[in-house]
Order: C-alpha cells, then sequence, then structure tokens
C-alpha cells in the first residue's frame, strides 16, 4: 500500500485535451470522496453523502448515453433540451462541493499555522454558503467546528495503511498541491463553461 493520495486517481490524470473526461473524472472525484474518510469525522457524511448522490447522476446519464457523454461538456450539452436534467444539476453541485474542498485544502497548504477548521470555514463562506438555506448552513457550521486538528490530517495523508514507513512532509505537501492544482483548474474549467452556456438555468 501506499499514502492516500498514491492510491487513488489523481485529477492531473484527467484527460481535458478535447473536454474533461467524464469516466476519468468521475474516478478522480470518488478519490475526492474519500478524502473525507480522513477527516474522521461524522459530521462531515452530509458533504460526503452530496458528492456521492451526484457522482451518480452523472454517472448514470453517462452509462445511459454514453457517446454523447464522454466528456462533461458534451454530457451537458446533450442533456439540454430535456425537461429533467437530473445529471446538469448533479454536475453543478458535484463541482460547487468539490469547489469547497479544493479552497479549503488549498488553505490549508497556504497557511500551514492555521488549523483545519479556519480553512473550512473560510472556503465554506466563499463558495457553498451563498447557495444554502439557514438549516443546511447549520449543518455545515457544525462540520466545521468538527474538523480534525491539522496535525492529525496531515498524519493520516502522510501513512501507509499496510504499515509501511510514511511520506515526509515534504512529500505530502507536493503530492496534495499536484492534487488540487489541476482539481481547481477543472472546476474553474467547467464553472465557467456552466456560465456561458447558462446551464444552471432554472435548476
Amino acid at each position: 500500500m501506499a499514502p492516500y493520495l498514491e492510491t487513488v486517481r489523481s485529477f492531473a490524470d484527467v484527460d481535458t485535451t478535447n473536454g474533461v473526461n467524464t469516466v476519468q473524472f468521475l474516478e478522480a472525484s470518488e478519490g475526492l470522496v474519500g478524502l473525507f474518510d480522513l477527516l474522521g469525522s461524522a459530521a462531515f457524511s452530509v458533504v460526503q453523502n452530496d458528492l456521492k448522490g451526484n457522482i451518480t447522476k452523472v454517472r448514470a446519464r453517462y452509462d445511459a448515453t454514453p457517446t454523447l457523454s464522454d466528456t462533461l461538456e458534451k454530457l451537458v450539452e446533450n442533456e439540454k433540451g430535456e425537461k429533467k436534467r437530473t445529471a446538469t444539476e448533479g454536475l453543478m453541485w458535484l463541482l460547487r462541493g468539490q469547489s469547497f474542498t479544493c479552497k479549503a485544502l488549498q488553505n490549508a497548504q497556504a497557511n500551514p499555522k492555521e488549523e483545519l477548521s479556519v480553512a473550512f470555514n473560510d472556503s465554506y463562506a466563499n463558495t457553498l454558503k451563498k447557495f444554502h438555506n439557514f438549516v443546511v448552513k447549520g449543518i455545515f457550521s457544525v462540520a466545521m467546528k468538527a474538523c480534525p486538528y491539522r496535525a492529525d490530517f496531515y498524519a493520516k495523508l502522510a501513512a501507509d495503511p499496510a504499515g509501511g514507513p510514511a511520506a515526509s512532509d515534504e512529500k505530502v505537501t507536493e503530492q496534495l498541491n499536484n492534487w488540487l492544482n489541476p482539481l481547481d483548474a477543472i472546476v474553474t474549467r467547467m464553472q465557467t463553461f456552466y456560465e456561458k452556456g447558462d446551464y444552471g438555468k432554472g435548476l
């Protein structure tokens, strides 16, 4: 075995040459979901379940129309004329959840003396909060307070579940940056795509 980020598909390995490869993106997204297991708090189950549910919606569309959905852009385009745009809505929320997670961890990387709760709170305020009602905001507030200590989370990122030597702090920082930067690029690309095409209208 190896540290967590070496066991899942990296967003750096998602082909974006002619659009964002749907299958590869979903595989990498599942790795992001697993990251919340390392946070080790049941309070984050709401985030995990939301991500999982939206991955399922996008995958169902791909499975139903694979040739029309081999990139995320094509998937959204080809669902545009339909009455229910389940995958388009699911992808929109998946991207929002990914933006929240990505920005939180980028905050943590940029501010090594801050605890994770600060990084996640700041990210939430700048990403998901504006889309949530009072009840959901309360749920997320609880989740932020339940963030593990920074040192514990980074130790889990470094650990080898098979009992081998842990990765160095420098290695973990490098791996996490190499994982987050392409995720950020894909999220930004797709959110721009949604805005330009007005694909989120009515959802």
